[in-house]
């Protein structure tokens, strides 16, 4: 009499677990913190948007990035991260030893939190302020303005002058044409 073994709850955990992680690894990307490149024929126009990736509300159209660099950056490359647009990627640490990969904007859409701080700021110069999504609170990055400035300021003043900018982490931010790629309709649903 032969005996067949069947697979106990223990081996079928470890089966889904290495499932899960095989297919983790091959979707996420650590370096496409604003999503993975163009594809062929996808649209490559600096009005891609930009999302918060906690809540996918709509932060800055692509044209918005603006070049900002610093000299107390630990390293600055350019990578093509909005659809084959060349981008500055600038690496900072905080006084605490948190690193931070940043895209500076000119302006977006999010809540900045007065007063400004003069010390420890990574451009010289420049005060600046926690920037927030308006819709999940989320810590996006930092709002600078010129140091000689009030320490509060409008949300109008700000966004309309030309000496003032913000520096988003990557990680923290989505393309929307990334996040709609990942969105599948069900074929019931297409006609």
């Amino acid at each position: 009499m032969r005996r067949t073994s069947t697979p106990g709850p223990f081996t079928a955990h470890w089966v889904y677990v290495v499932c899960v992680f095989l297919c983790a690894a091959t979707i996420y990307r650590p370096t496409d913190s604003c999503g993975a490149g163009p594809e062929e024929g996808a649209d490559t126009s600096t009005d891609t948007l930009i999302l918060c990736r906690e809540c996918g509300h709509e932060l800055a159209p692509g044209r918005e990035i603006r070049a900002v660099r610093s000299r107390l950056a630990l390293s600055s490359r350019n990578d093509t991260r909005l659809g084959g647009r060349r981008v500055t990627v600038q690496l900072f640490e905080n006084p605490h030893g948190h690193r931070f990969e940043v895209i500076t904007f000119r302006r977006a859409d999010v809540a900045q939190h007065w007063p400004a701080e003069k010390r420890f700021s990574w451009f010289p110069g420049f005060s600046w302020t926690v920037a927030a999504c308006p819709r999940c609170h989320t810590q996006l990055g930092w709002a600078f303005q010129p140091s000689d400035w009030p320490t509060t300021i409008t949300k109008n003043r700000f966004d309309e002058s030309e000496h003032t900018f913000l520096a988003l982490i990557t990680s923290r931010l989505l393309r929307e044409d990334f996040a709609s790629s990942l969105l599948i309709t069900p074929k019931s649903f297409i006609s």
